[in-house]
């Protein structure tokens, strides 16, 4: 497994500090997120999922715990739309450019809006995807949110 992805070419760029983890990526998990905490042994509530999706049918990454779920009128809301669906798997591999299962939302090939759950910044660290399945970067909330130019907001409640 390369170390090396947009990912983290884009995170070495800003200068933020990370560290990696990989684990055992199982394609037939239902919730990948849960799968990646579980095989690193950590707490689902700090790995992080990246979801692509569309508000008003533009697209938009939306970044939540991995043992949540978004609430779409809270997405649409808070990227300044009044509908919100999940994209078509093949459309967020083409906006991303990186495969589902390990949809990153830094070093993305089009850029796009960025939410992340404002609970984020009450962890010391979270785990993002790292660019490839079975791949994640750890990292203090505060940096990912401030690399990401992300706006912080309810996503979940």
């Amino acid at each position: 497994m390369s170390r090396t992805t947009p990912a983290t070419l884009a995170l070495n760029a800003a200068g933020i500090a990370y560290s990696l983890a990989t684990y055992d990526y199982d394609p037939n998990a239902d919730r990948v997120g849960l799968q990646a905490a579980e095989a690193m042994g950590v707490s689902a509530s700090i790995v992080y999922k990246t979801l692509m999706a569309l508000v008003d049918g533009q697209p938009v990454c939306a970044v939540v715990p991995s043992d949540e779920e978004i609430n779409m009128k809270k997405l649409a809301a808070a990227a300044g739309g009044k509908s919100a669906q999940m994209m078509k798997p093949a459309d967020a591999e083409r906006q991303t450019g990186y495969r589902v299962g390990g949809i990153s939302p830094f070093g993305q090939k089009r850029q796009t809006i960025i939410l992340i759950e404002e609970l984020s910044i009450l962890e010391e660290e979270i785990f993002l995807n790292g660019g490839q399945r079975g791949l994640q970067v750890r990292l203090n909330p505060a940096d990912a949110i401030r690399a990401l130019g992300a706006i912080s907001a309810d996503l979940i409640r």
